[in-house]
C-alpha cells in the first residue's frame, strides 16, 4: 500500500471515509487508523464536506488518446536522440584534441 504523498484516493474513497465520520459518528482519528491514512487528510476532508466544498481539489484527469500518446513518445525519443548527438559531438572534440 502507497503511503505518504504519492498516495493517491478515488472521490469514492473520500465520500465513504467523510461518511464514516460524520455519518457514523466514529472520530477522525479512528476512521484515519482503520484506513491506514493520516487523520490530517482526513480531517481537511471532514472540513471541506462539513463547509460544502468538494473533497477532490483538481478535476480528473482525462484519458490520453492514442495520437497525445505517440506526440509524447516521439517527444522523449527526440530528446534522447540530441543528447545522444551532443555526447557524440563533445566525444569527437576530445579524441581530435588527443590525436594532435
Amino acid at each position: 500500500m502507497k503511503t505518504g504523498s504519492d498516495r493517491k484516493y478515488t472521490p469514492e474513497f473520500r465520500a465513504a471515509a467523510v461518511k464514516q465520520v460524520m455519518d457514523g459518528g466514529r472520530s477522525v482519528p479512528a476512521v484515519a487508523r482503520s484506513l491506514e491514512m493520516s487523520p490530517k487528510t482526513l480531517a481537511n476532508w471532514v472540513g471541506r464536506a462539513r463547509k460544502g466544498q468538494v473533497l477532490v481539489k483538481r478535476e480528473q484527469v482525462r484519458p490520453v488518446t492514442e495520437l497525445e500518446a505517440e506526440v509524447g513518445r516521439l517527444r522523449q525519443e527526440n530528446a534522447r536522440l540530441r543528447l545522444e548527438k551532443e555526447i557524440l559531438k563533445k566525444r569527437r572534440r576530445t579524441f581530435a584534441k588527443e590525436s594532435m
